[in-house]
């Protein structure tokens, strides 16, 4: 813990005045010790349950503090250097003793140091310790919270490098039981409804974006997010992923942390150390989002199936071969020769009737179940597309 005493002139006496009353100061620097800490574990219980080394350590900030206030007086083109008064505790101790409770101490202190003037001082060096003691005070303030301010500085990049740790081991599907561990202690606590983000990464460096974003999402929602190169990921947990749509409808609020590009979202898994299939559908979605100019934003990777498999990847293909072309070829009814000839008539209804030699409400009644097996809208544009694939794919795996 260290952090400097700014410069703030002591009251303006001679230097025999000075001088003297000093050395009356350094002699009640340890009665003036032993009192602030009395008071102390009298006035705050926090104290008392610290263990013996924390309790001598802020013992001996506070001996520091004083002989720093008596240096000060005594001498102020030393004070215009700086006084080094949080410089003899151990940097541990912030993590033991938080800034409010620092708050405290100081108080506490102060308060004592100014009754025990009062009292053991002549009455003529009274009122000069008391404007010197508030002038000095306010520097130890100063002092303590710039201390907390670099504490919070170091812990925050730290947890800046752990967070793109966990986020890499992620992304190359190396979750195990010390990567669960690490996310823990950044506030993950998400045991289910894990989904991955991934788009371009924002222009300018933020190295607050993943602070900005918990804030934005809210405590609902565990949120990890880092940056890799030129692509955002972003790694989202909790009930509300769980929600149809819900990772999505998530994206969508904070599109504006992302660069410009196309923006998608992985399927949900269960858990963190299976979010390597959302990682990589997400991942190669958003190689082959440039297939699809027309895309939304965010866009899901399911979606992007046609263009993914296109691409060479084989999951998307088998995705299509088995959660469409096999569903339909189970299903029978004619499904699969119905939608074979509503395609190759042009989504024409009553074309693919005659072919089929049924009639056209037969027709309308079997792309509804369509629709009902797959998910797959055959008189939509988009999804006669993916079913069209699908049955080209489904024949050649087989």
């Amino acid at each position: 813990m260290t952090a400097e005493i700014r410069a703030s002139r002591p009251p303006q006496l001679s230097s025999r005045q000075r001088t003297a009353m000093a050395k009356r100061l350094q002699g009640l620097a340890g009665t003036m010790v032993q009192a602030a800490t009395a008071e102390m574990e009298a006035r705050h219980p926090w104290f008392t349950a610290l263990d013996a080394d924390n309790r001598s350590w802020v013992a001996v900030v506070a001996r520091a503090g004083i002989d720093g206030f008596v240096t000060w007086f005594a001498d102020p083109e030393a004070s215009a250097q700086g006084l080094d008064i949080f410089g003899s505790a151990p940097k541990a101790l912030a993590r033991h003793v938080t800034l409010h409770q620092t708050v405290e101490l100081v108080r506490t202190t102060i308060e004592v140091v100014e009754l025990k003037l009062q009292e053991l001082l002549p009455r003529g060096d009274r009122p000069i310790a008391q404007a010197a003691i508030l002038g000095y005070s306010r520097e130890v303030a100063f002092a303590a919270a710039e201390v907390y301010a670099r504490a919070a500085e170091t812990r925050g990049a730290w947890d800046a490098r752990l967070e793109a740790m966990v986020v890499d081991a992620v992304v190359r599907g190396e979750a195990d039981e010390t990567v669960l561990s690490r996310a823990s202690a950044l506030g993950w606590a998400s045991t289910q409804a894990v989904c991955v983000t991934v788009g371009p990464a924002p222009a300018t460096d933020n190295p607050r974006l993943g602070e900005d974003l918990r804030a934005r999402f809210g405590p609902t929602v565990d949120v990890l997010t880092g940056v890799q190169g030129d692509r955002l990921v972003l790694v989202l947990g909790g009930e509300r992923v769980a929600e149809p749509g819900g990772a999505l409808l998530l994206v969508d609020r904070v599109l504006d942390a992302f660069g410009p590009g196309p923006v998608v979202v992985g399927p949900t898994v269960e858990h963190l150390v299976d979010a390597v299939g959302s990682v990589r559908a997400a991942l190669s979605g958003l190689r082959a989002a440039v297939a699809w100019p027309q895309a939304p934003r965010p866009v899901a990777a399911d979606d992007l199936l046609p263009e993914r498999a296109l691409n060479g990847d084989g999951h998307a293909r088998r995705a299509l071969a088995r959660g469409v072309f096999q569903p339909l070829q189970d299903a029978g009814g004619g499904l699969l020769d119905t939608l074979v000839c509503f395609l190759d008539q042009g989504s024409a209804i009553e074309g693919a009737a005659r072919l089929l030699f049924v009639h056209p409400n037969t027709v309308r009644y079997r792309l509804k179940r369509i629709h009902e097996v797959t998910g797959f809208n055959p008189s939509d544009a988009r999804d006669a597309y993916v079913l069209r694939l699908a049955l080209t794919l489904g024949r050649l795996i087989g």
